[in-house]
């Protein structure tokens, strides 16, 4: 008897869809074919031992499993579920009406316990994509999808559960993943358990803040310059808290990243949080971009989709590392090549780098620099023309005043600098409702045309600007695309020369024949 149950693999994040074909026919032993790895095939003995524990008899015929198409790796140990549920059902053990009405993924542990797997979201997904009843996942991969609408999503905890949905003989409402989940995740709460730090609490420093609200109400890329215990780290980290929350859409790509990783939200649900990464500067390229050999995984760039990517001493990091973010932060987008595969994830990040001005750190503090300028220009040397293009935002930040930090005047709470840049992003969301992005500075050349008219003044100025700090093309772009975003923080409707000269200001490392 031939049983066919739809499975699907994961790639990028993308299901696709997997069929676990079963015959028991005359003749001995168990065959496994299909291309899979070695952690399918030693799905066998788990399956084998896991249906002994239960009561189950392995029949002593030829069975046959094909993972189909057969011409695609498989991977992992998702496919536990359907080879034992295939075999209970070709051996006519149980009667399973419903068997090709699911989509089924799910570990089985020796004792019948069905344990989680990756890429829940996408798998979801693909079911309601081909018109599928539900699909049957492990309690803790089920709550990854418990938002997606249209489809039933089960959660189950063993072997038992699953058999009593395909029976159909009884409803299993308790099995639903919506009715599994806990009603223990808020906005408030989600605030309160993030733990970044308030713009309150950091002394002075109102010029990098400014160019901290003006990176997170456009999504523009900022890099921090200065001495040690000037603030930097803890500028970055406040950024996290004046961020919007994600839009529906939003958190749907960034949760199926994290669905794939393995790495879903705790509580359930899609994220709501923006993501905020922060890899040690000593990161491989692979770690940074992503990698694998037949199951690419995401890495941190694409990790921080629709949020922060925070790289601290970022001229400590070797430049050829640092080089690897030039393309994913002009395409939005990453694509590994492998010899037999291509995969592409999403990496819509905002980029915050904080670093000193020299190896000792204090150049430009009166005489504590120790550093040779040939030691200063080498480090700096890190931060090339194409990555310094691709930075909005250059803050140079001072060491704070002493009278300054004795007072300890509170300045003002990360909840009114958050205010302001969910105006500017509510903007932009209407702007761009029809374009396919969601901030400033997504905006490619055509959307630059359309919705940043410059008048003959700005045009005259930024032109003059252009022609004394030598800028390239692309830094013009987003000189226009900054302006953009701080006319929306002021409620403007067009931009001004003001705009455009504060949005010129933070690109100081541009200028030709500076001497650093």
């Amino acid at each position: 008897m031939l049983i066919n149950i739809h499975c699907a693999k994961c790639i990028g994040i993308d299901a696709v869809p997997v069929t676990v074909e079963i015959d028991i026919a005359t003749g001995i032993g168990i065959h496994l074919v299909g291309l899979a790895d070695a952690a399918v095939k030693e799905s066998l003995l788990r399956t084998i031992t896991s249906l002994q524990s239960m009561g189950f008899r392995i029949p002593g015929r030829k069975i046959v499993i094909n993972l189909a198409p057969a011409d695609m790796h498989k991977k992992g140990s998702g496919y536990d579920v359907p080879i034992a549920l295939g075999i209970i059902a070709a051996s006519g053990q149980r009667d399973l009406p419903l068997l090709d009405k699911f989509m089924i993924m799910g570990e089985l542990g020796l004792d019948g316990t069905v344990r989680e797997v990756p890429g829940a979201l996408p798998i979801a997904e693909l079911a309601r994509r081909d018109g599928l009843q539900g699909c049957i996942l492990p309690r803790e991969s089920a709550m990854e999808a418990v938002e997606y609408e249209g489809i039933d999503v089960y959660g189950v905890d063993n072997l038992d559960d699953v058999l009593r949905i395909l029976g159909g003989e009884e409803l299993c409402d308790d099995l639903l993943a919506r009715n599994q989940m806990k009603d223990s995740h808020t906005e408030d709460g989600e605030a309160a358990g993030f733990g970044v730090m308030d713009f309150s609490e950091i002394i002075g420093q109102e010029g990098a803040k400014r160019g901290i609200e003006i990176a997170a109400a456009g999504g523009h890329n900022v890099i921090l310059i200065g001495p040690p215990g000037s603030g930097k780290s803890s500028l970055a980290k406040a950024m996290a808290g004046i961020l919007p929350p994600m839009t529906m859409e939003e958190s749907l790509q960034t949760s199926k990243i994290y669905s794939v990783a393995g790495k879903g939200s705790p509580r359930g649900g899609l994220l709501r949080q923006r993501p905020f990464r922060s890899p040690h500067y000593s990161a491989s390229i692979a770690a940074l971009l992503g990698g694998g050999s037949d199951n690419i995984m995401p890495g941190e760039i694409s990790l921080a989709h629709n949020g922060i990517l925070m790289i601290d001493e970022f001229c400590e990091a070797p430049k050829k590392v640092l080089e690897v973010l030039r393309a994913p932060m002009e395409d939005r987008k990453v694509t590994i090549s492998r010899l037999k595969t291509k995969v592409e994830y999403p990496a819509d990040f905002m980029l915050v780098a904080a670093t000193n001005p020299c190896p000792c750190g204090y150049y430009g503090e009166g005489d504590r620099c120790t550093c040779t300028p040939a030691k200063r220009i080498a480090y700096m040397s890190k931060l090339s023309g194409p990555i310094m293009d691709r930075i909005d935002i250059q803050l140079w930040m001072k060491p704070i005043d002493p009278k300054r930090l004795v007072d300890r005047k509170r300045a003002e709470p990360s909840k009114d600098v958050a205010r302001r840049v969910l105006n500017a992003r509510k903007i932009q969301k209407e702007r761009f409702a029809d374009e396919g992005i969601f901030c400033n500075a997504a905006m490619n050349n055509r959307l630059i045309e359309k919705h940043c008219p410059l008048s003959v003044e700005c045009r005259n100025l930024l032109e003059r600007i252009i022609e004394r700090m030598g800028l390239s093309a692309r830094a013009c772009s987003r000189i226009i695309k900054l302006a953009r975003t701080i006319a929306d923080l002021d409620g403007a409707r067009d931009i001004s020369c003001e705009h455009i000269m504060e949005a010129s200001s933070y690109r100081f490392l541009d200028k030709q024949g500076l001497e650093y």
